[in-house]
């Protein structure tokens, strides 16, 4: 991610086919906004999209349930695929009570969204969190909630790119979050997209930094005002693009090409849009229901 530029987030929204990326997800979203049922309904709209949001980042992540078995079951502490289930839901409840922190504080919100997922990691059934016996594959307790340190390990399923070290991961944060508090005029779309992909470059955390990175994007889109009650769920919309697109977009990222950094604001552009088309699918759902 170069930083050569005074604003170098709103260089990146001159980019090819990011304009119009831009203009399109904010139409759709306008579209989706306008529906009726959002005038009387947008609170279940909100928390049907945290639901379907939250599966799908766990998808993403190697746990593929089924939307109605994510709905129904109560116990996520059982196995490595529950407990990512589990992790999810946490972290779509918790971005929503992170705004106001965000822009003042990046790297606090972050440190909290990794304590939030790995909150149930570290023990089964019946220790401090309601079991005794420590889990197998479970984050070392110290490493719970910062990024990091030299000669540890990161469990990160999916995301196969080189590492980078710690000193790097460390720089980079840092100037990741000197953006963030800065501000600019780069909009939603690139900022999110940004932060998701420099999240997944980075895996800052020893466990669920792909969760976290695209929690961190969902809690740009809803704070930059562009999806302010959390209908347009991104998340969705990686996981029905496919495992195969999103590496091969991050990989663009990666890359630090203005090719490959388009194409992968393209590619989150595109999966804000498909969320959309979700929530609208709930919208209509709702409203025949109602009739």
């Amino acid at each position: 991610m170069s930083t050569n530029a005074a604003d170098p987030l709103a260089a990146l929204a001159s980019l090819p086919g990011v304009p119009e990326a831009v203009d399109s997800v904010r139409k759709a979203v306008d579209r989706v906004y306008g529906h009726r049922v959002m005038r009387r309904r947008s609170n279940e709209v909100t928390s049907e999209a945290a639901l379907r949001g939250a599966r799908a980042s766990a998808a993403l992540s190697g746990a593929d349930w089924a939307l109605e078995e994510v709905r129904r079951r109560t116990d996520f502490g059982g196995d490595p695929e529950a407990r990512t289930v589990g992790a999810a839901l946490r972290l779509s409840a918790e971005a929503g009570q992170l705004l106001s922190i965000w822009r003042q504080s990046p790297m606090r919100v972050l440190a909290r969204l990794h304590l939030v997922a790995a909150a149930d990691s570290a023990t089964g059934p019946g220790g401090p969190l309601g079991g005794t016996a420590v889990l197998p594959d479970a984050p070392a307790a110290g490493s719970v909630g910062r990024p990091r340190q030299a000669g540890e390990a990161v469990d990160e399923p999916l995301i196969e790119a080189p590492l980078p070290d710690a000193a790097e991961v460390a720089g980079r944060l840092e100037g990741l979050a000197g953006l963030i508090v800065a501000g600019g005029e780069a909009p939603a779309l690139v900022t999110a997209a940004v932060v998701h992909g420099e999240l997944l470059a980075l895996r800052p955390f020893t466990s669920y930094s792909g969760l976290v990175a695209r929690a961190a994007e969902r809690i740009v889109l809803i704070g930059s005002g562009l999806d302010p009650k959390a209908i347009c769920p991104a998340e969705v919309g990686h996981a029905e693009q496919g495992r195969a697109a999103y590496l091969a977009a991050l990989e663009g990222y990666l890359s630090g090409t203005p090719e490959g950094m388009g194409a992968w604001i393209t590619h989150c552009g595109r999966a804000v849009e498909l969320g959309v088309r979700e929530s609208t699918a709930v919208c209509e759902a709702l409203q025949r229901g109602a009739a």
